[in-house]
């Protein structure tokens, strides 16, 4: 190829149209790169400004204060059915998993044995009855006769037979007794009232008295008991807190339960007996809860939670609806630090109307962030409205509730 002559300059290179050069395209990249860096991270990328959200001052009240403990359902009592005599299983006239009434006939046996044992000592009381009346007419004739037609010898032989024959009517009269209890308890009946389980036998089998099977069982459930245990150490610091008027305690305990399906029942709990010790192996001491349970929804063994209200105390609500659980299983929530946002850690001590019943993380008068939570993150660029949180939860915004109750005021 011809280099070109010396003294000239080469031929200028033209870029095709929309082309520009390379040293003019790296100039203006890196001025680009230079107006991010000094613009916000929410400005590049198109977010709009600040994340608006909701906020809520925080103010110190009065809170009940709650203790909830697991707890298990135990029947209020339970007894297993056994036969006290033998015999045939001649009928079993109950319905398994009906109530039965304390009395109730629940087996039958055969008694044709035991009628014939009854009618034995019928007969044989008879006869003592008889010899006794006997004995006595020949005393009575011996003490007519006494020193005439008769000795002391024989009036004392006639006193004697007396006495035997009327042991031996006390005798006919027991076994008399003891026949017609063993012809009663042919009948097999409950001792108490509650739900009767299924037989464990069928007619026409043959059970014997005070075998090891039970029959059935009988049990009552209305009410019941929820055993529950609280840790010793929960009990002293109430009992300091008491002492030292942080808590005030009410006149009577307010206890509910919470079912397994999450649900809160319906009846109150009645304390009934707290153990006197402290367990040398859990370090608990062990309450006994009895509720009514008319409609059979608590049932024995059943894993329950009883919620004890035992007094009140001061303490800020914070909205469930503003929490969350962290990876660890912490309470969290985000409060308004001017423009920014700070996720904080919360320690609660129970709920109450769908606040949890804080004692550490916030203050009085922090800004709660309630709305606009969604994708909010710890450290983001915020701006705050005032909002209220009315009775059904939802959030309003401050100024419109502000209006409404104006408006409510007026039209009173």
């Amino acid at each position: 190829m011809p280099r070109p002559a010396s003294g000239t300059s080469a031929a200028p290179i033209h870029c095709p149209q929309g082309v520009r050069p390379v040293r003019r395209l790296g100039a203006t990249l890196l001025s680009l790169g230079l107006l991010l860096h000094a613009v916000p991270a929410w400005a590049q990328f198109g977010g709009g400004g600040p994340t608006e959200v909701g906020v809520v001052a925080l103010e110190m009240g009065a809170a009940p204060y709650q203790v909830v403990l697991p707890g298990r359902a135990v029947a209020h009592d339970q007894t297993e059915i056994r036969p006290r005599v033998e015999g045939l299983v001649e009928e079993i006239p109950y319905r398994a998993g009906t109530r039965v009434e304390a009395g109730a006939l629940l087996f039958r046996l055969e008694t044709d044995t035991y009628d014939v044992a009854l009618a034995a000592a019928e007969a044989q009381l008879a006869s003592a009855q008889a010899t006794e009346t006997a004995a006595q007419a020949q005393v009575d004739r011996y003490e007519r006769l006494e020193g005439v037609g008769s000795t002391q010898s024989d009036l004392d032989q006639a006193r004697a037979e007396l006495a035997s024959a009327r042991a031996s009517v006390k005798a006919a009269e027991s076994s008399l007794k003891s026949a017609r209890l063993n012809l009663e308890r042919t009948e097999i009946r409950s001792p108490i009232a509650g739900i009767v389980d299924l037989a464990q036998v069928s007619e026409g089998a043959l059970v014997t008295a005070n075998q090891s099977q039970a029959l059935t069982t009988v049990t009552t459930i209305d009410p019941i008991y929820v055993d529950v245990q609280e840790s010793s150490a929960r009990m002293l610091r109430v009992r300091k807190r008491l002492e030292e008027g942080s808590l005030t305690r009410t006149d009577d305990l307010d206890i509910g339960l919470v079912l397994e399906t999450g649900d809160t029942y319906e009846g109150q709990g009645r304390m009934v007996s707290p153990r006197s010790e402290v367990s040398t192996t859990t370090g608990t001491v062990d309450f006994r809860i009895e509720f009514d349970n008319p409609e059979r929804v608590i049932l024995p063994g059943q894993f329950l939670r009883v919620t004890i209200t035992l007094g009140e105390t001061q303490a800020i609500l914070v909205p469930q609806r503003a929490t969350s659980r962290g990876s660890d299983g912490s309470l969290t929530a985000f409060v308004a630090e001017g423009d920014t946002a700070r996720r904080v850690t919360l320690t609660a001590q129970g709920t109450w109307q769908n606040a949890w019943i804080v004692t550490e993380g916030v203050a009085q008068g922090d800004q709660l962030i309630v709305d606009g939570l969604q994708n909010l993150r710890d450290g983001a660029a915020i701006s705050t409205v005032p909002v209220t949180i009315n009775a059904a939860g939802l959030v309003e915004d401050q100024a419109a509730a502000d209006g409404d109750a104006d408006v409510a005021a007026a039209g009173e």
